[in-house]
């Protein structure tokens, strides 16, 4: 299958450069960029009408289900949100209603420009066979104490060779949410698969004191202490990192995942990207779960990991806005090991978006890379194509199911999880 983009702007993500020309898409990768294509005949060819093409954007840290908790768990810090309001809710859980969740925040990262997600939850053949049936890449993070070790080991050698849509990373929920006796034992498989491991990491003042009255440490200096980063690490939220911390974290490769929009909410702190990036790190983007977000928009997140390094250092300089476009494309890819999906480039994945530049909040044209930022929506995505497949266009969706019914079954578990 041959589909060629013509009349198009396009930002590669390379650099900062935008191109006119054309984009070829064969199967499932891309095939051409340049001026004019002169090859094969497409069997199929879109007007891009001067619009943007552009990789799209990958959510490096959310827990998809949690949509039946949106606005239902509202105004509340932390750790009341977390202990009152969703783990109860969690507890209701029938093994498929993961599966249903998870399509319905499916549809909201489609219609967004999200062509990949990282998600930490329950139940993983769930969360594959709904990512699947939509066709979006998802990088799993299981972290379910019950889980047994063996278990966690086969869905890392298994998934991770199960095709381009799917994969898998080890990960444990938070420090202070797993005993001792399991983090070290997620450590040892760590070491044995020299695997990476993803957590929630220093997203609360409440969370980092309670680490060094239980071991007399911070959170990533104890868990380093374990062996748990000594293949790398992801560490979601990042807000409260000593200086010894970031240190550790450049040593061993550990990458950061910031929530803006999640943590503003829940009022949890200002994660000091400037700081990470001055300090070589590399950074993502992530929205985390619609229960403390409450979308899974990577517009706002990208407006807020600019806007408050701006105001917390009270200086406007701080932050560009096309190195936080960066951070949500090719930091994210880097960060869930999708490198063949970062930029647009001849031989990767065709994993891209289209970006409506006739969008009021687009008009009129200056720095077409930085207004996605600062003044883009969901609204002003127009497309999005995830490998080589078009899912959305125009605001409908192209899949193989009926979105009203997606939709239906997500609010009858809702009103069972709040009954």
């Amino acid at each position: 299958m041959l589909t060629l983009f013509k009349n198009a702007r396009i930002l590669s993500m390379q650099d900062d450069k935008i191109i006119f020309g054309e984009l070829l898409v064969k199967d499932e990768r891309i095939a051409f960029i340049g001026e004019h294509y002169q090859g094969e005949k497409p069997d199929k060819t879109i007007d891009c009408e001067g619009n943007l093409l552009m990789p799209g954007f990958k959510n490096a840290h959310a827990h998809t289900a949690m949509v039946f908790a949106r606005s239902a768990s509202d105004d509340l810090p932390l750790h009341n949100w977390l202990f009152d309001c969703i783990f109860p809710m969690e507890e209701k859980f029938k093994k498929d209603d993961i599966y249903h969740l998870t399509k319905c925040g499916i549809l909201e990262y489609i219609s967004g420009g999200i062509t990949a997600a990282s998600d930490m939850y329950f139940e993983v053949p769930e969360i594959v066979k709904a990512s699947e049936e939509l066709g979006i890449k998802n990088v799993i993070v299981a972290t379910k104490l019950s889980e047994p070790i063996e278990s966690i080991r086969n869905n890392y050698l298994t998934l991770n060779k199960k095709g381009s849509l799917i994969s898998y990373m080890v990960g444990i929920h938070a420090e202070y949410t797993t005993p001792k006796e399991r983090i070290i034992d997620i450590a040892k498989l760590a070491n044995e698969l020299k695997a990476p491991v993803a957590l929630h990491l220093g997203e609360t003042e409440h969370e980092v004191q309670g680490c060094i009255d239980r071991y007399g440490m911070t959170p990533v200096k104890f868990l380093d202490s374990l062996g748990l980063f000594n293949y790398g690490g992801v560490a979601y939220h990042a807000n409260y990192f000593t200086d010894e911390e970031i240190k550790i974290c450049k040593e061993k490769g550990i990458k950061i995942v910031t929530c803006p929009a999640s943590n503003a909410k829940l009022a949890s702190g200002i994660c000091p990207v400037s700081k990470y990036v001055e300090n070589g790190l590399t950074i993502a983007v992530g929205t985390d779960g619609a229960g403390s977000n409450n979308s899974l928009d990577m517009f706002k997140e990208m407006y807020l990991v600019s806007v408050l390094q701006k105001l917390s250092h009270k200086d406007a300089s701080i932050m560009d806005g096309f190195d936080v476009l960066k951070m949500a494309t090719v930091g994210s890819a880097k960060v869930l090991g999708l490198n063949e999906c970062d930029v647009l480039k001849e031989g990767k994945y065709a994993d891209i978006i289209m970006i409506d530049l006739k969008s009021p909040s687009m008009q009129p044209l200056n720095n077409i890379a930085k207004n996605i930022v600062y003044a883009g929506s969901k609204d002003i995505v127009k497309m999005t194509m995830i490998n080589g497949k078009i899912l959305y266009f125009d605001h409908k969706f192209y899949i193989d199911e009926d979105v009203n019914e997606i939709y239906k079954k997500a609010q009858e578990i809702t009103n069972r999880l709040r009954g």
